[in-house]
Order: structure tokens, then sequence, then C-alpha cells
């Protein structure tokens, strides 16, 4: 896989495999900063991979030695206007929110550091893995600048209190921390990251895809409401889960103690 930071590769690079596909950063000699550039291609790729029925969930992941440092601070001092930070802003909340209602789990591959709006792409994500040795940051503070985006991303991952402490001080946390914090699902060995994101992947891809599909909807949207309608809303879904092909297969499958088929018609 290609590293060149060269204007002619792409800044992001999508893979397509038989259940899922993996987007990768691509511009390692600026630890793959989320320009208008980079944002701009993750928003084009996303809006593009959402259209396909055939995805169990996507990876998102980096070439280089980072994940993400966050926001290019070279190209946001270039243009010292806030009408052009409120629109880089407003392209960046898009492009996360697009993560959050992709229509399959987005699961990040951190190595390296995260940070910033880095460190908001990974809270963003559905699921994330790291390698034991990455790191996680919102350290805009450090720079007279409160990550004020990346906090909307980070408080719903773990404790205000974990989170202020990262937005007020701008310390790093290790990767064993983010997991004990909530922002990672797991940590593990830098040479098993790809294998363990695999795994992941490979335990989504063997469940019913419309049954993925309807829970990654539901629970973002469950969230968001006061416990009775949050109640009288799943319920609803559940019973119409419960109406779709998949449900009936799984559980005849269960009883009659064999493999479901995922995806028979009614």
């Amino acid at each position: 896989m290609s590293t060149s930071s060269s204007p002619d590769t792409p800044a992001v690079i999508v893979e397509h495999f038989d259940t899922y596909a993996s987007l990768t950063l691509n511009r390692p000699a600026s630890y793959n900063a989320l320009s208008e550039e980079m944002m701009a291609a993750l928003q084009e790729a996303l809006n593009t991979l959402a259209q396909d029925a055939r995805l169990h969930c996507i990876v998102i992941k980096a070439a280089g030695k980072a994940f993400c440092a966050g926001h290019n601070l070279k190209e946001m001092r270039a243009q010292p206007e806030q009408a052009y930070y409120e629109r880089l802003f407003q392209q960046c909340s898009k492009m996360m929110q697009s993560i959050v209602h992709f229509p399959v789990p987005v699961i990040a591959q951190v190595h390296g550091m995260a940070t910033a709006a880095g460190c908001q792409l990974v809270a963003s994500c559905d699921l994330a893995l790291a390698s034991d040795d990455a790191s996680f940051a919102v350290s805009g503070i450090n720079v007279g600048l409160f990550c004020s985006t990346p906090a909307v991303a980070l408080s719903r991952n773990i404790g205000s209190k974990a989170a202020l402490e990262m937005l007020m001080t701008g310390r790093f946390i290790s990767a064993a921390q983010a997991q004990a914090q909530g922002l990672i699902n797991h940590s593990v060995p830098g040479p098993d990251l790809a294998t363990a994101t695999q795994e992941l992947v490979q335990a989504i891809c063997s469940k019913s895809p419309a049954a993925v599909r309807t829970g990654k909807a539901m629970f973002y949207k469950q969230a968001a409401l006061p416990l009775e309608q949050a109640y009288d809303y799943a319920g609803h879904v559940m019973a119409c889960n419960m109406m779709h092909a998949d449900a009936t297969e799984g559980i005849d499958a269960f009883i009659e103690k064999r493999p479901a088929v995922w995806g028979k018609t009614a």
C-alpha cells in the first residue's frame, strides 16, 4: 500500500472486500491531518459506500506513523476569517455525523497518535481497536483553542470528568487508559492490530446484516430519547425485526441446532 503524500495519490484509499470495505487515510507526511482535502475525500467515500447494500461494516485506518493528527493548523492559519472557520468546522461536523449515521458499523483501527479532531474521529466511530502503544489527546487547549467540536464526540464516549480532564489539560492518555474510559473497545499489541480488527470484522459479518443495520440505527436514536419513549421505540423496532426473514431463519436455526443462513426469503 502506498504511503506517498504526492498530490497524485488519493488522500483516502478505498478497498473493497467481500462484505466490508476499508478506508485508509493516506497523507502520512502530515500525520493524516484532517485537511479540507482529507475531509472531502472521507465524505465522498462515506457517501458512496453508504449506498452499497452488500457491506456489513467498514474499517477506517491510516498509513504512516500516526492515525490522525487532527485539523491542519497551517491550513487554518492561512485563512484567518471566522466565516472560513465556520465552514471548516461545519464540514468536519458533517463528516463525523456521516460516520454515526452510516448504515453499518464503522470500526477505527488506530496506531500511533490520534489527537484533537483525530481523537474525535475515533470517538465518532462505532467501535475502535488500537495498538497498545497508541496515544490519544484533545490538545487544542495547548495552543489556546478549546476542542469544542471534538468534545461533542468525546463526551458521548467517556464520562464527563475524564473528558474534561483531557479537554482542559491537553494531556495524552494511553491505549490502556482509552480502553478503561470507553474511548476504544480493545488495546492489543501492535503486530496483532490488523488481525484483531479482522476478527472483529468477521464477528460482525457473520451476523444477520439486516439485524446489524437495524440495531445501529436504533441504538443511536434511542439514546437521544427519554426512557419511556426509548422503550416504546425499541419495542416497535424489535417487533418489526421479528417479522424479518432473518429473524425467522435465525430462531429456526437455533431450535434446529444448525447454522443460520442469512438472507433467505420469507
